[in-house]
């Protein structure tokens, strides 16, 4: 297990008068340098993004390479979301749901009519689709990822025929990206609008998130405007292998609205603030960041499960969400009561970055022993989970 800078664990006893942690610039970068080295390649192609969000200001730190090129990461290069982009999800539903647009716990059949003929789905309401507690997944969700390839049509077939599993209890954590998928189409049928126009037109326009975007995509490519083509990172595996060109993405759905969003550090560190409930020019939002973020079901062993976020309630309560795929690995986590908050994303997949951030989040939140404790916590864990 790493052992925190010594420079940092003095810096981190330095309280304010008010006992909050008066972190300066330099604590921050020791702290994201003490744990990024976990996700930066060896050797080869690729590299990372993060912003943190600390007492109601940025800071920005870049790793490594776009691609082969040796041109390096910058803030505003463009990286895929993977599910990180699930997080834009329920904040839009939730803002819907405090204006009272919909409810939690409307049945999803009530706005996809075609559902109204099928068996269990009837009885899903938004709410457990977002939670992941309808007991609703497809073969697709969970390796060996077979392979298949959905049509609308084809999606609303198979779940008019689904059946809840027998031994599913309620409340019970089961993952599932259909239920997203799910979700979309419900939103989309209920405002009448694209879901990428919805989500555009409610969400990220109105907070000025230009490099943010669920585009259109066809075999395997995001649709991009050129602009932000000229952005997007090359992806790798995680043995620095090549997957795809830039703007690559990945699924089993096909049809608009169901392929991954795209976004920046400068982007996504815009979208911290909105998780810690320091966008408050926006009517409305941060109650509703405030009722995605609340835990609502347990996900065994070690976390609550709140909309599409996870809760971990260590000495310092992160809520937190990861992303990834073969190709792309993202994270963003806020401890709100400490004004804190962290965004990493990097271009190789299948890289810990939920691990990278939350020791981060950790050692600048907690007077140094209690966060040597809670890392040692996260490590037993993490072998667990092995």
């Amino acid at each position: 297990m790493r052992i925190l800078h010594g420079a940092l664990i003095a810096a981190l006893m330095i309280c304010n008068a008010n006992g909050a942690w008066a972190l300066t610039d330099r604590q921050v970068e020791d702290a994201v340098a003490d744990e990024i080295d976990g996700v930066l390649p060896e050797q080869g192609p690729g590299g990372a993004a993060v912003a943190i969000r600390v007492d109601g200001r940025t800071l920005f730190y870049n790793f490594g390479t776009i691609d082969r090129s040796g041109r390096p990461i910058t803030s505003d290069s463009l990286f895929n979301l993977a599910s990180l982009g699930k997080t834009f999800d329920v904040t839009l539903l939730a803002m819907a749901v405090k204006q009272g647009e919909v409810s939690l716990d409307d049945p999803v059949a009530k706005y996809v009519v075609e559902l109204q003929r099928g068996g269990d789905i009837r009885k899903v309401t938004l709410g457990q689709l977002v939670s992941y507690t309808s007991g609703l997944t497809l073969p697709q969700d969970r390796p060996p990822w077979p392979k298949a390839n959905y049509t609308l049509p084809a999606f609303i077939s198979y779940l008019n025929k689904w059946k809840l599993p027998a031994d599913h209890e309620p409340a019970t954590f089961a993952y599932s990206h259909a239920g997203y998928m799910l979700l979309h189409i419900a939103l989309e049928r209920r405002f009448n609008t694209p879901y990428a126009a919805l989500l555009d037109e409610r969400l990220l326009r109105p907070l000025g998130l230009s490099s943010t975007i669920l585009p259109l995509h066809h075999n395997s490519m995001a649709q991009l405007p050129a602009p932000l083509l000229r952005r997007a990172v090359q992806n790798y595996d995680d043995l620095g292998q090549a997957v795809g060109k830039p703007g690559n993405v990945q699924g089993f759905y096909h049809w608009p609205g169901t392929g991954q969003m795209f976004s920046s550090a400068r982007d996504m560190a815009a979208f911290l603030a909105v998780q810690l409930g320091e966008r408050a020019d926006l009517p409305g939002l941060p109650e509703a960041v405030a009722l995605a973020q609340r835990p609502i079901a347990a996900n065994p062993p070690y976390h609550l499960q709140a909309l599409a976020w996870e809760v971990r309630d260590l000495s310092a309560r992160i809520v937190d969400k990861n992303g990834a795929l073969n190709n792309t690995s993202s994270y963003l986590g806020v401890i709100p009561e400490k004004r804190l908050g962290m965004v990493l994303m990097a271009n190789r997949g299948e890289q810990y970055v939920a691990k990278v951030g939350r020791r981060a989040l950790l050692q600048l939140a907690l007077p140094a022993d209690v966060a040597m404790h809670e890392l040692q916590v996260l490590e037993e864990q993490d072998r667990a989970d092995e």
